[in-house]
């Protein structure tokens, strides 16, 4: 690739692993980020500058010729100086979606890994299976996979391959998974997040569409709807609830470190033991979905299943940060309903109260989900759990803030469930270390802020050093 890209918003999720991806296969590649200029996640940008990539002010500095390709992700406003320049100097403006589709159409064997959850997971999970067997993909995240990272390569949301396999993220929620074309199309779940569920239903529709083999998780109603509607001979289903699923996940047995099970192939008597060490029923789900997806490009279900025993996992998911004073402090990506219920029930296997602090990852998703997330913590918070919540993420712009965080906890406290929220994160964290006993844990929720993890590994030390009540 001889051209010149210049990512704005390079720091984000879905734009540092396209950059680098990009970068590693010859291209020219620089960029600007709001995060950089308000001095956030400073070690995220000297890693990208360690690889070759310059970074300039969000000023329009960076935009200075015609051939530059400016890549945007949907987050850019058209008053955002870089897009200015590059209209000014006559740069081609090109969306995060439409390049990433460019390289993921291109590649004979590209697997998207689409649904409203769990699709880092399973993007990882497949990832992971896959290098362990020696096929070389190449894989597009929106999260850091930890069998990738080395002291070098701290953020590892890409991993560059030489063979013909392409396994990437695939989002719906700016309505671009129309613009893949996948051999392997993956739908974990489809659920209320972005997007009303009639759009969504239609993306989803067209997105299979497109492929030759369609995994879908059939425990979704929306998924075996969708399913359903396909001829039999392109579907690999895969359930935890249904036998006549292609791949069924069954005797599940959690333990503090990881969860087993148990697999049955329909057709086959093969029962396939399988054990993981990231933890909770919702990853044998994602386990399933990245097992069809590999066994649809040949890979056999034995080996694959074996390679996953060695899966350590996706960056702040059910992340331990640590325990002091008796208290377990936990980073969790969760930030729509069915991500936190899924987290919730998970750690409820397992004894001790929780202490949720969630922080919605914008108002938008905040007012469409409104009633969503009342009914999700009033029913997945325990007696004794407690919800605190400090207000959206908020980077500017002009978004409707007619619904709050304490809407929510309005709602969440009228069923019976202790919920608070404070305008700011700090206050929270305060209410969290100030409330926490030995045998709590205190969970860290949201999405779209780097900064959650840091703000957990403070709560640590602040729980480390608090006075003995």
């Amino acid at each position: 690739m001889n051209k010149a890209y210049f990512f704005c918003g390079i720091g984000g999720s879905g734009m540092l692993p396209l950059a680098l991806i990009v970068k590693a296969k010859g291209a020219e590649v620089a960029g600007s980020d709001r995060a950089l200029d308000q001095g956030r996640t400073a070690d995220k940008f000297e890693f990208l500058r360690g690889h070759g990539i310059a970074l300039y002010p969000q000023d329009g500095s960076g935009i200075t010729r015609s051939n530059q390709i400016v890549v945007t992700s949907a987050a850019v406003e058209p008053q955002v100086p870089d897009v200015q320049a590059a209209r000014r100097v006559g740069a081609t403006l090109l969306a995060r979606a439409e390049l990433l589709a460019e390289l993921f159409n291109a590649s004979p064997n590209a697997i998207g890994v689409a649904g409203t959850s769990g699709k880092s997971t399973t993007t990882a999970m497949i990832a992971w299976i896959l290098h362990a067997m020696g096929r070389d993909p190449t894989v597009m995240n929106g999260a850091v996979m930890k069998n990738f990272v080395t002291p070098e390569i701290p953020f590892a949301s890409a991993v560059v391959g030489a063979s013909d396999i392409f396994v990437s993220e695939v989002d719906e929620s700016d309505g671009s998974i129309a613009l893949y074309r996948p051999r392997v199309a993956v739908v974990n779940n489809i659920a209320l997040d972005h997007k009303s569920l009639d759009e969504l239903r239609r993306l989803f529709a067209v997105y299979v569409a497109k492929s030759d083999i369609a995994v879908l998780g059939i425990d979704n109603d929306e998924t075996a709807a969708l399913a359903a509607r396909q001829s039999p001979e392109k579907v690999i289903s895969w359930s935890l609830s249904n036998p006549q699923a292609n791949l069924f996940g069954s005797e599940l047995r959690p333990a503090q470190d990881g969860i087993g099970f148990t697999m049955i192939e329909r057709g086959t008597d093969a029962r396939i033991g399988a054990r993981l060490h990231v933890p909770g029923r919702h990853n044998v789900a994602n386990a399933l979905a990245a097992l069809a997806a590999c066994r649809a490009i040949g890979v056999p279900l034995v080996e694959a299943t074996q390679a996953l025993k060695g899966f350590s996992g996706v960056r702040r998911r059910l992340e331990l940060v640590g325990t002091a004073g008796g208290v377990t402090i936990i980073d969790d990506f969760a930030h729509n309903p069915d991500k936190i219920a899924a987290t919730l029930q998970t750690l409820h296997d397992f004894p001790g109260r929780l202490l949720v602090m969630f922080q919605p990852h914008g108002y938008g998703p905040l007012r469409l989900m409104k009633d969503a997330f009342i009914d999700c913590f009033a029913q997945s918070l325990g007696e004794h759990d407690v919800l605190i919540m400090p207000d959206p993420v908020y980077y500017g712009g002009t978004t409707e803030k007619t619904v709050t965080s304490a809407d929510i906890v309005a709602g969440v406290t009228s069923r019976g469930r202790a919920a608070v929220a404070y305008a700011e994160r700090s206050r929270c964290g305060e209410e969290l270390v100030a409330q926490a006993a030995p045998g709590d844990r205190i969970v860290i929720m949201g999405a779209r802020d780097d900064t959650l993890s840091s703000f957990a590994g403070n709560l640590l030390e602040s729980v480390r050093i608090k006075p003995a009540s």
